[in-house]
């Protein structure tokens, strides 16, 4: 089993957001039939065994073994992952393009690059399954808590220059063997209080409340910020 399966196709992301299929799916985490399922889930096993067939027929879930009992043979179906993500490629008609609008100041050109993101390196996750081989990728997570927003910008201004430098110095467009990688910085407010945040930490019921989001800067703000991203 897959830790993330990556689902492409429009047909197989309509079958895997069917309320039904999707607590299937959940349920197939421990490999069962569809007689097990039934009783998992308290519905007909005549349905489970329906929606089992469509989940299969996406490659959403597979066979795991057949048992033998008496005159009948029980099929073991299994998830074909953990966890699944739709790509940007099911909605390939009004998928974001990053290119359309580029903006470092708009949550929304953000939201295009994650969306080319799970397009991109979902196709490489694909195809190196496929191949059996590892995808060679590199990600920092990390979380800042920003005293002003004058400080996110000073922050902004050091990540920008540090990610350039290093860009200028590792790139080389002559390399005869060289791979192209695609390097993304990102940086948003996390929405909401996450839940079970310890009394007294950052966000937590002990703490002051975050402020609400900041909006987008007008489209005549931060004039700096949008000479050097025009650049």
């Amino acid at each position: 089993m897959l830790d993330v399966a990556v689902i492409e196709e429009p047909a197989a992301a309509e079958a895997s957001l069917d309320p039904m299929r999707s607590r299937i799916l959940a349920a197939l985490a421990e490999p069962g039939s569809a007689a097990m399922l039934a009783v998992r889930l308290g519905l007909p096993r005549q349905k489970v065994n329906y929606h089992l067939k469509e989940l299969e027929r996406h490659g959403l879930v597979e066979l795991a073994e057949e048992r033998r009992k008496g005159n009948v043979t029980e099929r073991i179906f299994a998830a074909t992952a953990a966890s699944y993500v739709i790509s940007p490629r099911a909605l390939a008609a009004v998928s974001p393009d990053p290119s359309r609008s580029p903006d470092q100041l708009s949550a929304h050109w953000l939201l295009a690059l994650g969306s080319r993101l799970v397009q991109e390196v979902g196709a490489l996750v694909t195809g190196a399954t496929r191949a059996r081989r590892r995808v060679a990728t590199f990600a920092v997570d990390a979380e800042v808590r920003f005293a002003s927003a004058a400080d996110r910008m000073a922050f902004a201004d050091e990540l920008t220059q540090a990610v350039t430098a290093l860009v200028s110095r590792y790139h080389d467009e002559a390399a005869p063997q060289g791979r192209t990688h695609r390097v993304i910085v990102g940086l948003h407010q996390i929405p909401g209080t996450p839940p079970g945040t310890p009394d007294g930490a950052p966000g937590g019921p002990g703490a002051a409340p975050d402020p609400p989001p900041d909006p987008d800067p007008d489209p005549g703000s931060e004039p700096e910020a949008r000479q050097e991203n025009a650049r």
